[in-house]
């Protein structure tokens, strides 16, 4: 592929569309009718321009702005740095925006604000359910202010079940009729039978990556079996995710009465692996009385054999007859599932394009809360915004020191470089300020904030090769992950969001926030290798063959043949990952 190619740039700003020619002259009257309004639409942005920029003078002479920094609301710095003086008044843009809207409108004979379009973008190509109170997550609606139209559709049959799997979550949601019987019927261990209402409960475990990744699995195995999904509240789920579905909630209510599910481990007895081991369950799929009015699922990195026989058909009927499932899990589950023969048809009905389900379902159901947003929009307005395109650098190091790692810069350096996404600097001639340059805008994400100065450093010094202008901000550098803390949690979604928002993406190896942000944005992003012994991988980075995440620790199992097998070589759509070889990620159709 054509290096320039790679770089995915900012799309024109749309074309007023040619007026078909009519013989008498009509176009030519549609124009002179289009042109009052159109001299008196620039002339009031001309106004409001210049008494806005009087009016910010003003409030800065009184020591007075007009935006605030976001670092400061952030509780960081903004670790912004532009190279150029540009304008920063997030209201100048603001107006800017609406003016470009009056002007698309004239070669159609009327002043156009909102298009037919946005409404369509506005519910992301039918994914999200309209009716939801706007002002109770603001990024629901609003994402599609920031991020591109999506090449990737969904299917219809996935809209549909969307639609089906809310109306689920409304009837069987907490504190409904349906609910609150299943409840008491849960509580008194009675051996129950499956009824409308059945449930799968998320267990909150791991880091926000790794937390994203499972509730999607969760969702997706929570369509195909037809149950109410329900999330643990735990580390600050409500204050990260708005609700996903209209007129309930998923959040598991805290008088749920299984106490010490939180406290569920490889070696608990209710886990499903050892009812196998223990013969709780017996070969046939029938259970020793009393049958278990719930069942804990152990999907985690450490599980074991037998809990690994939760990929296997005859597994899934037994779950089939139980109530209430409660999963833990840190792994990103979804490559497994579409070996399972039982769910194989109707995944390909919902996921026609295999490499695109968490992109589709990543979109669906994790929208910043009002407090996140305003972290994300607050910075991507000052620092992002006006730029001709936006690179991604997630830099993620696996590693007991704290760093910065030489070997680490040489190695983004040298896939940047490498692979045209940033240029080369000239240390022979003197920095000149020019106008009407390109300006290319840089996000590091990273726990450390020696890499973002070492680069900021770079292109400070000294000029780009191509006269480009090359700005670079890092949000946060916490310096160490504590995914306990909920400040610590907010600023790192923001991060992954903010990301997502790239026109290109390099991202680091084994990294679930990595996997987040590249499955948001749709891109197809370049991944670093993980270097070995101090040493920049050579390559240092390749682009993926999908967007689709990693699953870290899949099962070998052949379970018609009850031996081991590579599952990566069972079906053409799931194969091995670029970063762990003995990872599954699902692949297009393309790559088969």
């Amino acid at each position: 592929m054509d290096t320039k190619e790679r770089i995915r740039r900012s799309p024109p700003p749309p074309q007023a569309e040619a007026a078909p020619a009519h013989p008498r002259g009509g176009r030519k009257g549609r124009v002179a009718a289009a042109l009052p309004l159109s001299v008196a639409a620039l002339v009031a942005c001309g106004v409001l321009l210049l008494l806005l920029a009087g009016g910010g003078s003003a409030a800065r002479r009184g020591g007075r702005f007009l935006d605030a920094d976001p670092g400061s609301l952030a509780g960081g710095d903004g670790r912004g740095d532009l190279h150029q003086a540009r304008p920063r008044d997030g209201t100048y843009r603001k107006l800017e925006t609406a003016c470009a809207w009056l002007r698309c409108g004239f070669g159609r004979g009327h002043v156009t604000t909102v298009s037919s379009k946005d409404h369509r973008d506005k519910l992301i190509g039918g994914l999200l359910a309209p009716g939801f109170d706007e002002r109770s997550c603001l990024s629901r609606y609003q994402s599609a202010l920031y991020r591109k139209e999506s090449s990737h559709l969904p299917s219809t049959y996935l809209l549909e079940k969307l639609r089906e799997h809310e109306v689920l979550q409304k009837k069987c949601g907490p504190h409904k009729e349906s609910y609150n019987k299943a409840i008491e019927q849960l509580k008194s261990g009675q051996n129950t039978e499956v009824g409308d209402c059945n449930y799968l409960v998320w267990v909150s475990y791991s880091g926000l990556g790794n937390r994203i990744l499972t509730i999607s699995s969760a969702f997706l195995y929570a369509i195909l079996t037809n149950r109410v999904l329900l999330v643990d509240g735990d580390k600050g789920t409500a204050d990260l995710f708005c609700e996903p579905f209209p007129e309930t909630s998923w959040l598991l209510p805290v008088d749920f009465p299984i106490n010490q599910f939180k406290n569920f481990s490889i070696g608990s007895h209710e886990s499903y692996g050892n009812m196998v081991k223990t013969e709780d369950i017996r070969s046939d799929g029938s259970f020793k009385d009393p049958k278990p009015t719930f069942i804990y699922l152990h999907l985690a990195h450490d599980y074991g054999d037998y809990d690994k026989l939760f990929f296997c058909e005859h597994s899934q009927q037994h779950l089939q007859r139980i109530p209430w499932l409660i999963l833990r899990s840190d792994n990103y589950f979804v490559p497994s599932l579409f070996l399972i023969p039982a769910y194989q048809e109707e995944l390909m009905r919902l996921f026609p394009q295999k490499d695109a389900v968490f992109h589709h379902l990543g979109r669906y159901l994790f929208h910043p809360t009002n407090v996140v947003w305003g972290l994300i929009t607050r910075y991507y307005d000052s620092y992002l915004a006006r730029a001709d395109e936006r690179l991604g650098i997630q830099i993620r190091v696996f590693d007991s020191e704290t760093g910065p790692f030489q070997h680490v810069l040489d190695q983004v350096l040298s896939c940047a470089l490498k692979e045209n996404l940033l240029p080369d600097v000239n240390a022979q001639q003197p920095i000149v300020s020019t106008k009407d340059v390109r300006l290319k805008a840089v996000l590091i994400t990273s726990l450390n904030s020696g890499y973002y100065e070492r680069i900021r450093n770079m292109y400070w010094e000294h000029p780009a090769t191509d006269g480009e202008i090359i700005s670079l901000h890092q949000p946060s550098h916490e310096e160490h992950q504590d995914s306990d803390k909920n400040m610590h949690n907010m600023k790192a979604w923001a991060e992954i969001y903010l990301l997502s928002l790239s026109d290109v993406m390099v991202t680091s190896a084994w990294s679930t926030f990595g996997y987040v942000a590249q499955g948001l944005s749709g891109l197809k992003t370049w991944l670093m290798f993980k270097p070995e012994n101090c040493t920049v991988p050579n390559p240092p980075c390749r682009q993926v063959t999908s967007m689709e995440p990693c699953f870290h620790a899949p099962p070998f199992y052949d379970c018609k043949a009850r031996r081991g097998t590579d599952t990566g070589k069972l079906v053409p759509h799931v194969r091995h990952c670029e970063d762990m070889s003995w990872g599954l990620k699902l692949v297009g159709t393309d790559e088969w």
